[in-house]
């Protein structure tokens, strides 16, 4: 199995010095990314906490408005407050230092479930990636960086331009793949997206194609013929190969807050979703959005978007996500 953003081992492949480089490169546009999330929400409760000889009730009491007012949604803020509680009662939290430190480990905990970076199985060629969203969430730029990233880990990739609706995904699709030496399988503006996917696998299965992406016209999901047109793209693709999509990726804005988790469940609900982008986290106040997405929907959260460059997108780490938001 091969981690979508984990290069194969080559001449070419970095030293390790230049692979936590880039790592402290990405960790630092995290903690850039996320500052209005921070400025919203963790130097707030920092500053309920911090100085404090002890916590009490009603210290929590503001903690927790504090978590609702920024997107975390109600679930994952009862299970924070329940566990800042449960050690209060039993007096482990022995300064203000103890708590925040508390905090943070509970918040990786409710994330720690949901980081499952996507892993391609090398026995399905080709590996088929089926994405789906709004239109304005990211999609179409998400699906280009997805195929540099597969590109530079030595695999063979291929686009479908399954957005017919929007003459304008599919330019930015063959933008991307002319930019990048990658075949684009596209059709007349209005085509039946499952009949373009459809020949984009033929093609891929004919070309030994190692991975094709396929782009899906941007829909709400209150939208009830084009969510039955996601079941149809989902039927056709089965009759080529009846173990794909091998992944139902939903690529989600976080900026627009509990939104984006109304978004998720209709979709997962409608189609089977087998993992999350979720972008846009730099710029916006709400990025506590993932916490309420990981808590409720558990759905495997694959990759994270703080900006517009190529290695903006990366693979999602809990740890690290939670580091940045409280540095």
């Amino acid at each position: 199995m091969l981690n979508i953003f984990k290069r194969n081992k080559s001449a070419d492949s970095p030293l390790p010095e230049e692979e936590n480089k880039e790592k402290t490169g990405f960790f630092k546009r995290l903690t850039q990314g996320l500052a209005k999330t921070r400025s919203r929400f963790t130097s707030g409760i920092a500053n309920l906490i911090l100085g404090k000889k002890t916590l009490d009730k009603d210290v929590l009491e503001l903690i927790e408005t504090q978590l609702l007012t920024a997107d975390i949604g109600v679930s994952a803020t009862e299970q924070l407050i329940q566990s800042l509680t449960q050690k209060l009662a039993r007096n482990e939290l022995s300064d203000s230092q103890a708590a925040l430190t508390s905090l943070q480990t509970e918040m990786k905990n409710i994330l720690l479930p949901c980081q499952i970076p996507l892993t391609l199985q090398e026995d399905k060629k080709p590996y088929v990636i089926l994405v789906v969203g709004i239109n304005g969430s990211g999609k179409t730029t998400t699906i280009g960086k997805m195929a540099k990233h597969l590109q530079a880990a030595g695999k063979k990739v291929m686009l479908a331009a399954g957005d017919t609706f929007r003459a304008a995904a599919v330019e930015q699709l063959q933008v991307w793949g002319d930019r990048n030496d990658i075949p684009v399988i596209a059709q007349q503006p209005g085509a039946d997206t499952a009949a373009v996917i459809y020949d984009a696998l033929e093609s891929a299965k004919a070309r030994a194609i190692d991975v094709l992406i396929a782009d899906t016209a941007g829909r709400l999901h209150t939208q009830t013929n084009l969510m039955e047109e996601l079941k149809k793209v989902k039927r056709v693709i089965t009759k080529l190969d009846p173990s794909a999509p091998h992944e139902t990726l939903l690529v989600l804005d976080a900026s627009i807050g509990q939104n984006a988790l109304n978004q998720a469940q209709q979709f997962h609900q409608a189609i089977g979703l087998t993992g999350l982008a979720i972008t846009k986290l730099d710029g916006t106040a709400k990025g506590g959005i993932i916490f309420a997405i990981a808590k409720q929907l558990n759905i495997p959260i694959r990759f994270i978007g703080v900006g517009e460059g190529i290695d903006d997108l990366r693979t999602f780490d809990a740890d690290e996500f939670v580091t940045a938001l409280f540095d």
